[in-house]
């Protein structure tokens, strides 16, 4: 019985032993505070680092001060616990090395007046400020001797030193499948059937005797997609103009519809037949999304083209207007990048273009070197990051972060 009261004695007053060893536990001095200008940045932040030490547990706060003076007065900045900010949190700074968890970091941007200024001012660039640290656990206070720093502009940010160099690769590519391509214009590229399906839906509509129906989307010229889609316009009326056919293009932007006409306009002249361009052909309606779905559905259903091309991008309007083209037994192809529509237009069209297909297109429609090559060194670089991916996932599952902080920082 006695030695079972012993050990429940111990056991309840072991932690209230520690806990009052902990708070009388002495404050050792400060190691290594230095201060030094922030890297990678514009010009206005002071990086304040300082070694881990036994300081470091519950109950115990760093005081960062301030000056521009180097014997104060002192303005407080910033009171840290003593178990956070850590090199560790900034590998932006200081790359992924272990031993950033051995020091305390802490960035200052903003100077002062006291502790509750709710107006700081910015460092002033190359300005020298002086700091002083210190440590307290509420009742013992231990002061580091003050540094000083100035803050200036970098001219390169090192931690897109990766990103650069992965630029650099990529360019490369791109610059030696643009000179493949124009040594070899027949560069292999994967066989997209809606594209193949042009010239049968064109030959289809002038064999019929009927107009060919094509729309650019509901996005403005600055969109990738609209801007897509006028480039495959331009192959679409070049074979239109060459099979003496008619096409039209309803525009929902009257600067998209300026760059249409300028488009097919081009594309007639190429095809030796300026003559046979028609500019009321291409035209705007409105800006007001139902509106111009309305309008086109009604000339679908009143001229009944034998082809519809919807390329670009669409919204809620894709199911209405491809609807009634199939309704009305038209060849359809479409191409956009809005997930969102595409089951609407695989269910209602002949061929769908999904995604990239539309951005590609272009380059696969008229094998010009310029965009041919672009094409294929930007699906190897693709490659290259989805293998990076992959091997970056096995090596990270078992404790390899390397390919992982390849893609953070350096």
């Amino acid at each position: 019985m006695l030695r079972l009261t012993l050990c429940l004695t111990v056991l309840i007053l072991a932690p209230l032993f520690s806990l009052y060893a902990q708070e009388n536990q002495s404050l050792t001095p400060i190691e290594d505070f230095t201060a030094f200008d922030t890297p990678n940045d514009m010009g206005s932040g002071i990086s304040l680092t300082w070694r881990v030490s036994p300081n470091d547990r519950e109950g115990v706060t760093y005081i960062i001060y301030a000056s521009t003076m180097p014997d104060g007065p002192w303005k407080e900045q910033a009171q840290i616990l003593s178990t956070l900010g850590f090199k560790s949190d900034a590998p932006q700074y200081f790359g992924v090395n272990e031993s950033n968890k051995q020091w305390h970091f802490y960035e200052l941007s903003k100077l002062k007046e006291n502790k509750d200024d709710n107006n700081a001012k910015p460092i002033p660039n190359g300005t020298t400020t002086y700091f002083k640290l210190a440590v307290t656990d509420g009742v013992n206070t231990v002061e580091s001797p003050g540094v000083s720093a100035k803050p200036y502009g970098n001219w390169f940010d090192t931690s897109k030193t990766n990103v650069l160099i992965f630029v650099i690769i990529f360019s490369c590519l791109i610059i030696f499948f643009i000179s493949l391509a124009r040594r070899n214009p027949n560069l292999f590229i994967r066989h997209i059937p809606g594209l193949d399906a042009i010239e049968e839906t064109i030959g289809r509509a002038t064999e019929m005797g009927k107009p060919i129906l094509y729309l650019n989307g509901l996005l403005d010229m600055s969109s990738l997609s609209t801007i897509a889609s006028t480039s495959i316009l331009a192959k679409v009326a070049r074979k239109v103009a060459n099979y003496d056919s008619q096409i039209k293009v309803p525009c929902y932007d009257p600067i998209v519809m300026s760059v249409c006409q300028e488009v097919v306009k081009e594309a007639y002249i190429e095809a030796g037949r300026p003559d046979a361009f028609k500019e009321d052909n291409i035209f705007y309606i409105t800006s007001d999304q139902f509106a111009y779905a309305a309008a086109v559905d009604g000339m679908i259903v009143r001229h009944k083209p034998a082809a519809n091309f919807y390329m670009g991008y669409y919204f809620a309007e894709a199911l209405l207007i491809a609807e009634t083209g199939a309704a009305t037994g038209a060849m359809q192809i479409a191409g956009t990048d809005a997930i969102t529509q595409l089951p609407f237009f695989i269910t209602t069209c002949d061929y769908t273009l999904m995604g990239e297909e539309l951005y590609a297109a272009s380059a696969y429609l008229s094998r010009e070197p310029l965009q041919l090559g672009s094409l294929k060194g930007q699906d190897y670089s693709k490659a290259f990051i989805i293998l990076m991916i992959l091997i970056g996932s096995i090596l990270n599952t078992i404790g390899f972060a390397l390919i992982v902080n390849l893609f953070k920082t350096f």
